[in-house]
């Protein structure tokens, strides 16, 4: 079987290279991005503009193979990568949740980027938070390591590297 993805448009952020992005796009919610995308797509973004942020699926274009154990950010100890984050996926996609600050018609403005710049984006989702947001989560080996570290939250050569 043969799945084939056609990019809708291309992400831009101020990284050039991977290391130095946010390793979650909400830990930098400061940071500004724009989608633009590609005309043919353009009439699907009729009433985006209602919805304060978004979810943008993408891929991970630089990663050129897979892993199926991990070292994640803010842990050292090998994980599953399905029990992480991390890029280096058998399908490399990624996902973030972004605040749309406006839209130019094809282009989106948007903040809390962490994707390198030049990311194909495959997909936007509006984001509801009575549906996306969940409570009583269990959060497995990474409990509170995000409020407890000292380590920084931005990727280094574990983007790439193992």
């Amino acid at each position: 079987m043969s799945i084939v993805f056609k990019p809708i448009g291309l992400i831009h952020t101020p990284f050039q290279e991977p290391e130095g992005v946010p390793i979650q796009g909400a830990l930098r919610p400061d940071l500004e991005g724009r989608v633009d995308i590609f005309s043919e797509f353009e009439e699907g973004l009729k009433d985006i503009e209602g919805f304060s942020h978004l979810i943008l699926l993408y891929h991970f274009h630089l990663v050129k193979e897979h892993t199926l154990v991990a070292r994640p950010f803010l842990d050292d100890t090998p994980r599953g990568i399905f029990a992480v984050r991390g890029p280096r996926r058998p399908n490399p996609i990624g996902m973030t949740v972004v605040r749309l600050i406006r839209r130019e018609r094809n282009i989106l403005h948007i903040r809390g980027v962490d994707m390198v710049n030049g990311t194909p984006l495959l997909d936007i989702k509006p984001y509801f938070p009575d549906i996306d947001a969940h409570s009583s989560v269990k959060l497995g080996w990474m409990g509170n390591k995000l409020k407890k570290t000292g380590k920084t939250t931005n990727a280094d050569d574990r983007f790439l590297n193992e």
